[in-house]
């Protein structure tokens, strides 16, 4: 661990101080998006009959088209929903999970006591929550709004100073 000499945590205190799951948010449900495609697919449809009955047979297979990419957007997005991002802080350690969409998973390991978060003030839209240790840093929350990734990287810094008042176990 990176602590200053001779200090170290409480090896009894294991239970999370703060852990915290980031997932992106997906307004539409799943019901809602079958919805949403059988009236689309509906409309695309009836507009389509409309012009195959006045001669204009393309068009008609330019609605599929439509529909068939309307269905191919929402799929991608729902997809990229499915990043999960957990950031864990207990014992010695402030841990941050990334899980990608195709389930591969990336692991980032800090010591707490000198973990930095960084998010310029007042954030905006564009602002990176970016937490750094030694010349190593991880960007987290880039699908959150401002205003969540300010209020996340309050409780954050929260966390961490309480970590840093625990009690310290002084070794030999």
């Amino acid at each position: 661990m990176h602590l200053p000499p001779h200090v170290t945590r409480d090896p009894d205190r294991q239970r999370p101080l703060f852990d915290a799951e980031l997932r992106p948010h997906r307004s539409l449900s799943p019901l809602g998006f079958w919805l949403l495609m059988a009236a689309v697919s509906a409309l695309c449809f009836t507009a389509g009959l409309a012009f195959l009955s006045v001669g204009a047979w393309p068009v008609f297979g330019f609605f599929g088209l439509d529909v068939a990419l309307l269905y191919l957007a929402f799929r991608l997005n729902y997809r990229s929903g499915r990043l999960v991002e957990t950031v864990s802080l207990s014992g010695d350690e402030l841990i941050v999970t990334r899980q990608f969409p195709n389930g591969r998973l990336r692991e980032w390991r800090f010591a707490p006591y000198w973990v930095r978060v960084t998010l310029e003030s007042p954030p905006r839209h564009d602002s990176r929550l970016v937490l750094s240790s030694h010349g190593r840093q991880v960007s987290l929350g880039g699908f959150l709004t401002a205003e969540e990734r300010l209020e996340f990287a309050n409780a954050l810094r929260d966390a961490l100073a309480r970590w840093r008042e625990l009690p310290q176990v002084r070794s030999p």
